[in-house]
């Protein structure tokens, strides 16, 4: 099976639609970084604190949304067989609004400043109203296969992770009227990073998985009802949850870690199966976060068993650092080792062809510039979970991470590089 098989590239936006967001993505992981290093231990001490509030929105909104905005306008067409309109127009203007957006809500949590918020949700809210409507018009043309499935209910999930997080956000921006905002931010988390976050990668992985590592194929039954199944969990959960039906909640949610476990383990499985035997970095950053999306249901389960150490300060820090910083950044890093380097070839094919020679994908983006930032953020995410316990090293865990995320950039501006330099050939 080679890179191609199975994708269709006829209808692939120009290179820059997705890449604005690839290089941007990074900063944001390096801004929560310098953020940790100027905050210190005071960080770990309340989830509430504005500063914790401005790198977890650093983190998921600005690296892990920006990196999986712009991984949907090359993937809706080219997997999902949905061309995104006006790619070009669109892209720019989600752009345009989220970077700001992003920016100006971070500055409001960290200054307590009520307009640069309100500004903010006004960005915000239009730039993914842009997107999610721009991404929904296309899938309902698109394929119906589960990757398209999970495409869809990974917007719902966004939509809804939106809607409440502008609620939210408007606590800080025109006073305190919502009261209880714990309530919300409960289901504005759990939308966020399971009905978005998880949806997405459980439903592309469906394709790129074998495509990509060379494994078998996932059961057919789980490709066709794990995606449906965890988002009638995730609705149920919230109804619960709403309804304040309290002791069905740790029922219904052992439902839902199951079901994330049963994908990190067949994932895991088909991995052992692989054709190539070879170990390649997005491969081993697949390995790094399905382990941590094994032992994150393990931590809630502690939690429930033992409620006095979900209530303690240190549980959401740790629950955190292994669903976003192990499991999520590990495998958007891991797929952008992989997207970057097979566009720029893909796109200098076409330009090239007859002209001159096309750097392979190894030449665009070497082995060994990717395992070292691979290493760096492997050993990041230990340091801030220990961190919990032994306040002292968020530091090093802040500067390791610091030093991954600027690699990263390096890496993806020198892969870009490779693609500038070659397009002059023929400019």
């Amino acid at each position: 099976m080679t890179p191609q098989s199975g994708l269709s590239f006829d209808q692939a936006p120009p290179i820059l639609v997705p890449f604005r967001f690839f290089l941007s993505a990074p900063l944001f992981g390096l801004l929560a970084a310098v953020l940790v290093l100027v905050s210190g231990a005071g960080l770990l001490e309340s989830r509430w604190l504005p500063p914790v509030l401005a790198f977890t929105h650093l983190m998921t909104l600005g690296f892990l949304g920006l990196a999986m905005t712009g991984a949907l306008f090359q993937m809706l067409p080219v997997v999902a067989g949905a061309p995104v309109a006006k790619p070009v127009a669109v892209s720019l203007t989600v752009y345009a609004l989220l970077v700001p957006g992003i920016l100006l809500l971070v500055g409001g949590f960290l200054a307590v400043f009520p307009l640069a918020i309100r500004l903010a949700m006004i960005l915000l809210g239009s730039g993914f109203l842009v997107f999610i409507l721009a991404a929904a018009v296309s899938l309902k043309h698109g394929a119906d296969n589960p990757t398209a499935q999970g495409m869809r209910l990974a917007l719902l999930g966004l939509a809804v992770t939106v809607s409440l997080g502008l609620a939210l956000a408007s606590n800080y921006g025109w006073g305190w009227w919502l009261a209880d905002r714990v309530r919300l931010t409960t289901l504005h988390l759990s939308w966020g990073l399971l009905g978005w976050v998880g949806m997405l990668v459980v439903g592309v992985a469906y394709q790129v998985v074998p495509m990509f590592q060379l494994t078998p194929s996932y059961p057919k039954p789980m490709t066709r009802r794990l995606t449906i199944g965890l988002f009638v969990v995730l609705l149920l959960w919230t109804l619960l949850y709403l309804g304040g039906m309290t002791p069905l909640l740790p029922l219904d949610g052992t439902l839902f870690v199951a079901g994330f476990g049963l994908f990190a383990g067949v994932t895991l499985r088909l991995q052992t199966q692989r054709r190539r035997k070879v170990s390649d970095v997005t491969l081993l950053f697949w390995r790094y976060g399905m382990g941590a999306l094994l032992a994150a249901p393990l931590l809630w389960l502690a939690g429930q068993f033992f409620p006095e150490f979900s209530e303690g300060a240190a549980y959401p820090f740790l629950l955190g650092t292994l669903f976003i910083g192990g499991f999520a950044v590990s495998v958007v890093n891991g797929m952008l080792y992989k997207i970057v380097p097979f566009l720029i070839w893909f796109h200098l094919q076409s330009r090239l062809m007859g002209v001159g020679k096309v750097p392979n994908m190894k030449e665009i983006l070497p082995d060994a510039k990717m395992r070292r930032q691979m290493w760096l953020h492997f050993a990041s995410v230990p340091l801030f979970f220990l961190a919990v316990w032994l306040p002292p090293l968020i530091y090093p865990a802040a500067v390791v991470f610091a030093c991954s995320m600027l690699l990263l950039e390096a890496n993806l501006l020198s892969a870009f590089g490779v693609y500038r330099r070659n397009i002059k050939l023929v400019s």
